[in-house]
């Protein structure tokens, strides 16, 4: 069989592979997180009230994110209901997507004239395999959902920029222009301005980079471009203002945008190098190489470039300037924000897998054994870690601990056993990673998602008949009960649920009502509900951290 017949379907085998790995018990786990139920809990608001304009949390007007998430989720919950699988799937079709674009990027450069045979397939590894698109990817997230729609923006960018240089006719690079600004009108309704400052930004490093303009065509586009981004970006921004006016205004743009990144005003702040630490664990397990290609920045940007470069790889070189830019200019915007999560960050991964993907692909050669070497050195530090954190805690069993360490420890070894095949670690180190998080999702973390989610305590409760029963006092840790007892939540007069603070507001807010309540309770602090003679308390169940405790009038 022909050598590009077996990569090909290599390829499709990968995909198939990328699909079960990425689909795979999305519904295994509870909600976790202040996040991701609240997100679940608007969609699922939006659905029952038939709105797809106004987001709602507990009833209460919630314009924290846009609608594209919304929708897809609202979506998903048609098809297969209200479940967290439907709920999460929209995060893992973003993620494929993700993936696929960086594919369709790096294969459109394979394909120049040049000598680039496999490139595409280490880039579409690198991506699959990386631990912040794997992750984000198993929860209901905006972040993904807007890593997906900027992906594809900058992909549709490039491969017009790439047709550019190379000659091509207009025809398909008007496509691929339209298909540009249809994902930057995405992007805005993914997660709102950020939407449009990442691409804009990005591309202007990239042109600055490059010490060039635009070409003529893709700047008239912007004639027809962003009129037909605003187009698909007003589907939901012109309804939402025209009902909500002044309001919305306020606290999706000023508040969630403005505030948020000039200030610590929703209590994210970090050191302004803190992504300089969150990126390296983001891109595990191949930070190493990662490191090892952005030492090469100066070929990218043509300040070093040999005459056999300039020949054999100039469209992987373009590609890795691009990446550079892309890479570049979300660390420096974010890492000057007053507000700092792991996910904002998310978009700059997929310029990450482009460039360890040429890593990856240059090992045959000779280049970066000692990224390969340090990769391995970790694979063999989390086998390792497993068997140490086994024996020292007692949370994880010691059967298990191994099932986990013995294939880190082939992945580990197999640097030093294939040392004139490099490949062949990469693909047991990629292999070892999907299996090793298969492991870990089914059998180790439900255990630790248990300690933060209400789900179970709520089924204790209604197993015990509080199912209608009102919660008043949630844990500001946990979320959860907005989503697992959604209607049954009392919120404030500010629109945020009630908060526990001491244990005489649980019971004066019960001898007031003169009903039974629920209470989310620190363990610690149960004793002081159960001695007030005023107040007959049940502790019905707790998860390690906090009990629920049902309150009743005397």
């Amino acid at each position: 069989m022909h050598p590009s017949t077996l990569a090909k379907r290599g390829t499709v085998l990968l995909f198939l592979v990328i699909l079960a790995f990425y689909f795979y018990g999305l519904g295994h786990l509870p909600f976790v997180g202040p996040d991701e139920p609240r997100y679940v809990q608007v969609a699922r608001e939006m659905l029952l009230r038939d709105d797809l304009v106004t987001p709602t949390l507990g009833g209460h007007t919630w314009f924290e994110k846009p609608a594209l998430s919304y929708w897809m989720m609202i979506l998903s919950f048609k098809i297969f209901g209200v479940t967290e699988w439907a709920a999460r799937l929209p995060s893992a079709i973003s993620g494929v997507l993700t993936i696929v674009a960086v594919f369709v990027m790096s294969r459109r450069v394979e394909g120049t004239p040049n000598n680039l045979q496999g490139y595409a397939f280490y880039s579409l590894i690198a991506a699959a395999t990386m631990m912040g698109i794997i992750v984000f990817s198993q929860a209901a997230s905006f972040d993904i959902v807007l890593t997906m729609t900027i992906t594809w923006a900058l992909a549709f960018y490039f491969l017009n920029d790439l047709g550019e240089h190379s000659g091509e006719s207009e025809g398909p690079r008007n496509w691929l222009l339209a298909g540009f600004y249809i994902f930057i009108g995405l992007s805005l309704l993914a997660k709102g301005l950020i939407g449009i400052v990442m691409p804009v930004g990005i591309l202007s490093l990239h042109h600055l980079f490059q010490r060039r303009l635009p070409g003529r065509k893709t700047l008239t586009s912007m004639v027809w471009g962003l009129p037909l981004a605003l187009i698909v970006a007003g589907t939901w921004y012109g309804p939402v203002i025209w009902r909500h006016g002044w309001l919305f205004i306020d606290q999706f743009f000023i508040q969630h945008h403005f505030a948020r990144y000039l200030s610590n005003k929703y209590h994210h702040a970090q050191p302004v190098y803190y992504y300089l630490i969150v990126v390296p664990l983001l891109t595990l397990p191949w930070t190493a190489f990662l490191i090892d290609g952005l030492r090469h920045f100066k070929s990218w940007l043509g300040l070093s470039k040999t005459a056999v470069e300039q020949r054999s790889e100039r469209s992987l070189t373009l590609l890795m300037g691009f990446a550079l830019a892309w890479f570049l200019y979300p660390l420096v915007f974010f890492s000057f924000s007053g507000s700092k999560l792991p996910g904002y960050i998310l978009p700059i991964l997929p310029s990450a897998a482009l460039i360890i993907g040429r890593q990856l692909w240059r090992l045959p050669a000779g280049s970066g054994g000692w990224a390969l070497k340090t990769t391995g050195a970790l694979y063999l530090l989390f086998a390792i870690g497993a068997l140490g954190y086994s024996r020292t805690t007692g949370n994880l069993p010691f059967t298990l601990a191994l099932v986990l360490a013995l294939p880190l420890l082939v992945a580990g070894f197999s640097v030093f056993l294939f040392r004139r095949k490099p490949s062949k670690s990469i693909a047991i180190m990629a292999a070892i990673t999907v299996f090793a998080l298969v492991v870990v999702m089914h059998f180790v973390a439900p255990a630790f998602a248990e300690r933060e989610s209400s789900r179970r305590l709520l089924q204790l409760a209604a197993a015990r008949g509080y199912s209608q029963t009102a919660i008043y006092g949630m844990q500001r840790s946990d979320r959860t009960p907005e989503f697992y007892a959604a209607g049954r939540i009392v919120y404030g007069s500010d629109g945020e649920p009630v908060m526990y603070e001491v244990p005489n507001q649980v019971i004066e807010e019960c001898r007031k009502r003169n009903e039974v309540l629920l209470a989310f309770v620190a363990i610690g602090e149960v004793n002081q509900l159960s001695v007030v003679s005023s107040v007959q308390t049940e502790v019905i169940g707790d998860n390690g951290r906090f009990a629920i405790v049902a309150v009743r009038p005397r």
